[in-house]
């Protein structure tokens, strides 16, 4: 509607990591977390204006295994007529693996099929499948890299040969590469003390030619979480990033929000993108759902956001 507005957050409950599938003239979002429907580790929610959001009700049904707590990151693929949820299940930040359900239909019910993606890693958190335009599928993700300068969870990928199941070609995307990426120092883990740094949620577009890969850095409920991109020729990398330090894309806007990350990205029809996230208000009483327009510059993918006043409403 010409002259019309929004205001961040676009929903007002706890919704973290939210992934924003676009199904004809519809959006589902799927996020971590909130007032979850009894039984269910995911919600799905639905809107036809990524502005005014209603919850559906449950996504994924929870796993019988006891272990299984806490449920992370959901994101969708539609692919071979059904659509497919990437997520991870643990117990707080122990024994994260990736796993995949399945529904005949974008709002769910996600049935788990049974398949750990990443079997032989003790932690994958943050799955988002990729499909490239000769239709090949890759699923990058987070996991723990002990070794080198900067220790801490990175950036991964491997090829999908099927939707349930990875080729077993891991391919290293992104690591830490600065102080503003560091969650805690003297971090107790696997046995050892680390000063350790965190990337994660990733999410490519493809834009001129060229795989940009967003990822959300730093310590999640801190100042020092944003986002920022490495850029690549191939899906598989090598992926640079831009000279600029810092959280390019999102970032802490003091004494109003804190930590915007995890993002996914939303093409509409008319050729705009907008990137949503979640971000802390200065109580921190919830991470909630929010979208601001990307903006593909020659300086690389920018964004006025976070922003907390009023927005241009976001064409059909």
């Amino acid at each position: 509607m010409s002259g019309s507005t929004y205001t961040n957050p676009v929903y007002p409950h706890n919704f973290a990591d939210p992934f924003v599938l676009p199904v004809g003239s519809e959006f589902f979002a799927f996020g971590t977390g909130g007032d979850l429907t009894p039984g269910f580790g995911f919600d799905v929610l639905h809107s036809t204006d990524l502005v005014n959001w209603e919850k559906l009700g449950g996504a994924l049904r929870r796993l019988p295994n006891p272990e299984f707590v806490d449920y992370w990151a959901p994101e969708v693929a539609a692919a071979d007529g059904k659509y497919f949820m990437y997520y991870s299940a643990g117990r707080e930040d122990k024994g994260h693996q990736l796993r995949v359900a399945v529904s005949d239909g974008p709002q769910g019910p996600y049935e788990d099929a049974g398949v750990v993606l990443t079997p032989d890693d003790p932690f994958t958190i943050d799955a988002h499948p990729f499909r490239d335009d000769n239709g090949q599928w890759y699923l990058y993700y987070a996991r723990d890299f002990l070794d080198g300068a900067r220790p801490g969870t990175a950036l991964a990928v491997d090829r999908l040969d099927s939707m349930t199941r990875l080729a077993g070609d891991r391919r290293t995307v992104l690591r830490a590469s600065a102080d503003w990426q560091i969650f805690r120092r003297g971090r107790e883990m696997y046995g050892q003390v680390f000063n350790w740094h965190t990337l994660e949620g990733p999410f490519v577009r493809k834009h001129g030619g060229l795989y940009y890969c967003f990822y959300s850095g730093g310590a999640w409920e801190q100042d020092n979480y944003g986002v920022a991109y490495g850029v690549a020729e191939h899906p598989l990398g090598p992926f640079v990033e831009p000279g600029a330090v810092g959280a390019t894309v999102l970032k802490t806007v003091p004494g109003r929000i804190i930590g915007p990350g995890h993002n996914s990205i939303v093409s509409l029809s008319n050729g705009s993108d907008y990137i949503v996230y979640h971000a802390w208000d200065m109580a921190k009483s919830g991470r909630r759902m929010c979208i601001d327009r990307l903006d593909w510059t020659p300086d690389g993918p920018r964004s006025d956001g976070p922003t907390d006043s009023p927005q241009p409403t976001p064409a059909p």
